[in-house]
């Protein structure tokens, strides 16, 4: 059975900092594109970092500067640091597994991301 599960979300005021983490199982994690998405109301849900197996590294123009994606397998985790974040940062960011040769996508349940101004 895939799981994808995220921690690290929270509150946390404007120009802090927090870290979130993805927990893979049931995947070959060394197959797989990971990514962070996230989506605020009424917003589409958008890209915020990608990091591929290769180790190629994109991130979304409002992340950059700010936001690390970082990837372990030995435990086969991956991360996003957060900092100087903003109220506009304000949503559910979820982690993806993206395999495309195969065609393989799993997405994980997300965790809330809140910045007070």
């Amino acid at each position: 059975q895939v799981e994808l599960v995220e921690s690290g979300g929270g509150l946390v005021q404007a120009g802090g900092s927090l870290t979130l983490a993805c927990a893979a199982s049931g995947i070959d994690f060394s197959r797989y594109e990971m990514g962070w998405y996230r989506q605020a109301p009424g917003n589409q849900r958008e890209l915020v970092a990608s990091i591929a197996t290769s180790g190629y590294i994109n991130y979304a123009d409002s992340v950059k500067g700010r936001f690390t994606i970082s990837r372990d397998s030995a435990k086969e985790t991956v991360y996003l640091q957060m900092n100087n974040l903003k109220p506009e940062d304000t949503a559910v960011y979820q982690c993806e597994a993206d395999w495309r040769f195969a065609l393989r996508t799993y997405v994980g349940q997300g965790t809330q991301v809140t910045v007070s101004s």
